[in-house]
């Protein structure tokens, strides 16, 4: 018999599968004018797993943004870290055992 909570301790994370498909974290500042008080800005941080140069996922979200919610975009901000490095991930060819 299977043991199920065996099987999802097992599974891969998605963000993990993501870094290896070359999604980077991506940290987005961005400043905002609030709707009541146009002179006042206001910061809100997101982040998210995003390909870097294009950051579909980010303009994705800017696009919510400005399509649903009443503070105009003043700014955005943007940082991103490629948390996988190809030189760390190494494909093994074989399996060794020790006894």
């Amino acid at each position: 018999m299977i043991d199920a909570k065996k099987i999802e301790t097992n599974r891969v994370s998605e963000d993990f599968i993501k870094q290896l498909a070359g999604y980077g974290l991506a940290t987005a500042e961005i400043l905002y004018r609030l709707p009541d008080h146009p002179r006042l800005l206001q910061t809100y941080i997101w982040q998210d797993y995003d390909i870097a140069p294009d950051f579909p996922t980010l303009i994705k979200f800017l696009t919510f943004w400005r399509e649903k919610l009443e503070g105009p975009l003043h700014s955005v901000r943007v940082g991103h870290s490629k948390l996988i490095k190809p030189a760390e991930i190494k494909a093994l060819d074989g399996e060794f055992r020790l006894h």
